[in-house]
């Protein structure tokens, strides 16, 4: 069968399904099967029977609400591939705008005695920790995880960087770097515990909820991330996390109720919708 005939009917399949992305995932899934860029799926003339089968396997997987990711195995995030699958947060390509505002900000630090000091907060696939070692030549980047599975992968996409991996909560993490990071980068959970049923089915059921879910408000690991980025950062650090579109003014606040932080701003995606939070460690 040739392979237009595969993406027409794939696509409808997975329409019929409520996925967001059915032409998308559709290609990429066959991509994945015939082992060829997607790129290069109109130069493939014939797809054989054993193919089709795998598939339709995955397609009947994907309609189920299975997550892409965790069909092929990957994530892209920035310019690099991650290892993704059942037990980690998979990135979105939104996280992909905070891990660039960590990066232009290590990018920033200009100190000929030291290498710039980055820590990742909830790592999680490990996705921000490892674009920032990756665009930043001679950062050091340390990074930590509360999920023993989730640290399982970013122990897989974090292997051989020189990146500092650690297990633990962020609420009392690096206790031996106090007072001496100069960006903080955080993807903590933000979701409300009332906005269950709003929650795509991929994230739902597939996400792990210590990743997903934060108090009634959504706000709880926030707040963590604050009292803990005022303690990590030296004067004048900087922290930056990502929360929910709804949260352009409460996350904000979080920061400037404190006291302790100068320049707090909120920034919005390419869509337009308030993504991450920004703040300047005033002392």
């Amino acid at each position: 069968m040739r392979p237009r005939q595969l993406l027409g009917a794939a696509t409808a399949r997975l329409d019929a399904a409520g996925v967001d992305s059915p032409a998308n995932d559709a290609a990429v899934l066959l991509a994945h099967v015939l082992g060829v860029p997607r790129g290069r799926l109109p130069m493939v003339r014939e797809v054989g029977e054993r193919e089709i089968a795998a598939y339709d396997a995955l397609l009947t997987r994907r309609t189920a609400r299975e997550p892409l990711q965790h069909l092929t195995g990957t994530a892209a995030f920035r310019h690099v591939e991650l290892a993704v699958g059942p037990g980690v947060f998979v990135p979105r390509p939104e996280t992909e705008l905070l891990a660039g505002w960590a990066i232009e900000s290590a990018l920033a630090v200009r100190d000929g005695e030291r290498p710039c000091r980055v820590v990742d907060l909830c790592t999680g696939s490990g996705a921000v920790a490892r674009a920032v070692v990756d665009e930043v030549p001679g950062a050091e980047v340390h990074a930590v995880e509360l999920d023993p599975a989730a640290l399982t992968w970013a122990g897989r996409n974090l292997a051989g960087t020189g990146v500092d991996l650690r297990h633990g909560d962020m609420a009392d993490a690096f206790e031996d770097l106090l007072g001496t990071v100069d960006v903080v980068v955080c993807n903590p959970p933000y979701i409300p515990l009332e906005a269950w049923e709003s929650v795509a089915v991929e994230a739902r059921d597939h996400d792990p909820h210590l990743a997903l879910f934060s108090g009634q408000d959504g706000l709880e690991a926030m707040r963590v991330l604050e009292r803990r980025a005022a303690a990590l950062l030296r004067p004048g650090g900087v922290v930056g996390a990502e929360h929910a579109d709804v949260q352009g003014e409460s996350a904000p606040e979080v920061f400037r109720a404190s006291g302790r932080w100068r320049d707090v701003l909120d920034h919005r995606d390419l869509a337009g919708r308030a993504r991450y939070v920004t703040a300047r460690l005033a002392r």
